[in-house]
């Protein structure tokens, strides 16, 4: 298991949670805390040549580790023992992207989201613009055999004449796309993304919106620490810093009114439990 440990540049400062309604206490600032993410999920956490992990979700817990004054210890691990070594109390909250859905909402507590959960195709290099599904009618679409993305070429296979060819991994469905064995890739945005960065020959294509978001994942009982690190999501959002980290490992620009730089009112995402709504102005400062 890899571990990685932060320690926070900024002053270290304290919540003042007497200054906020009872209903959405802000935790105190602890010298510490440990977290973790599975290391295998590229560009989020993947392993790099110095025997740790970088991504996005690396760099992203280095700056909450910053604007907190507090150390981050970052452990890499599976995405399968994540959470049951959150609930026994082994973490503070998770790293890791996770969908927020019913059924892990009524489990777990989440930040707001701090990126939209959306799909998107890759093309060939050069190829003609596709702006809509309609774009896609009749093509050859590789996909990672098993996944969220294949169900949701199958389920739509009929209604837009798409030959859905699966692969055992993404980095095979992709291949499959540069050497023209396939006309389009679905996958994760970000992971497109990723892919359109490091190879030449293929293009980021249409993204598809799904409604859902990563966040992070707390315990039901750490409402004041969720609140308070929703609070430092918010800051980076607003600072710019949720920007440039989608520009730096995804070649993404952010439009406005995406998730990954708006600030969402309350604390938690809206329509799941353990949302709280709460007015509060997104500030940069915890005490």
């Amino acid at each position: 298991m890899f571990t990685a440990l932060f320690r926070g540049c900024a002053t270290l400062a304290l919540a003042v949670a007497a200054t906020l309604p009872a209903q959405a206490q802000i935790a105190e600032i602890k010298p510490a805390y440990r977290t973790a993410l599975d290391g295998t999920f590229a560009p989020h956490a993947m392993p790099n040549l110095s025997g740790g992990v970088e991504g996005f979700n690396v760099d992203l817990a280095a700056l909450i580790a910053d604007r907190l004054g507090a150390e981050m210890q970052l452990d890499a691990a599976q995405f399968s023992g994540l959470i049951p070594a959150l609930q026994a109390g082994t973490y503070d909250f998770l790293m890791a992207p996770v969908t927020v859905n019913e059924e892990r909402a009524e489990n777990l507590l989440f930040t707001e989201g701090f990126m939209d959960t959306n799909f998107a195709f890759v093309v060939p290099a050069g190829s003609e613009p596709r702006d809509t599904l309609d774009d896609f009618r009749g093509l050859t679409i590789a996909v990672n055999r098993g996944s969220a993305y294949h169900t949701y070429l199958d389920d739509l296979a009929g209604e837009y004449g798409w030959t859905v060819v699966p692969f055992g991994t993404n980095t095979d469905a992709v291949e499959a796309v540069a050497t023209g064995r396939a006309d389009a890739n679905l996958a994760g945005a970000t992971v497109a993304a990723w892919a359109a960065l490091q190879n030449p020959a293929i293009d980021l294509s249409h993204e598809i919106e799904t409604g859902l978001v990563w966040a992070l994942a707390f315990r039901q009982d750490d409402v004041e620490t969720r609140n308070l690190i929703d609070q430092v999501l918010e800051c980076l959002k607003t600072d710019g810093s949720m920007a440039e980290l989608s520009e730096r490992w995804f070649g993404v620009t952010p439009p406005e009114g995406a998730t990954i730089v708006t600030p969402t009112p309350g604390y938690g995402v809206p329509g799941f439990a353990g949302y709280q709504e709460s007015a509060h102005e997104p500030s940069c400062s915890f005490g």
